[in-house]
């Protein structure tokens, strides 16, 4: 008799801008031997314009580009993935798991101010260090009742993907 396998997770690492998460996104994706998305790439163009000029957007922007990552999550099932996604809002984590009950946020937080000195030291990135402060405004933490952690990023990223890793259910 052969021992079935659980199937893989589904993982969102999610948090605001500068938290670190393509970083140790990839990193737990490569741990976990699952694909790995960046939610930056399913941006429209008009997004990334709309934020490179230093405007936040709207829950209209952020539409289509949350539909195509929640498609990307549906499309995994039990084969596992981790995307990045900032998914600061309970109603964007909501449509991002409407077809994908199980999904498992990873929140990497921390402190504004150490966040705004990573941001400033990382090269060609869209997002000014001037939408910040929104960021945190929208930011709302996990609800007790949906699947995931907090995981604080003071350390480095092989530190933190661990941290991320350990964090999963098993």
């Amino acid at each position: 008799m052969t021992a079935v396998s659980a199937p893989l997770p589904v993982v969102v690492v999610m948090g605001v801008s500068g938290s670190g998460k393509s970083t140790v996104g990839g990193l737990l994706a490569q741990r976990l031997g699952v694909p790995y998305a960046e939610a930056d790439d399913f941006h429209p163009p008009a997004n990334i314009a709309k934020m490179s000029a230093g405007h936040p957007l709207d829950d209209t922007d952020r539409a289509p580009w949350l539909d195509a990552i929640a498609a990307w999550i549906a499309e995994r099932g039990d084969r596992g993935g981790v995307v990045s996604c900032s998914a600061l809002r309970r109603r964007y984590r909501d449509r991002l798991r409407r077809d994908a009950p199980g999904l498992f946020f990873v929140h990497l937080d921390g402190s504004p101010e150490l966040i705004a000195s990573r941001m400033a030291a990382r090269m060609e990135h869209f997002m000014p260090p001037g939408l910040l402060a929104s960021q945190f405004e929208a930011l709302e933490p996990l609800q007790p009742d949906e699947a995931g952690a907090v995981v604080p990023i003071d350390g480095g990223p092989q530190q933190l993907a661990e941290r991320a890793l350990a964090a999963l259910p098993r």
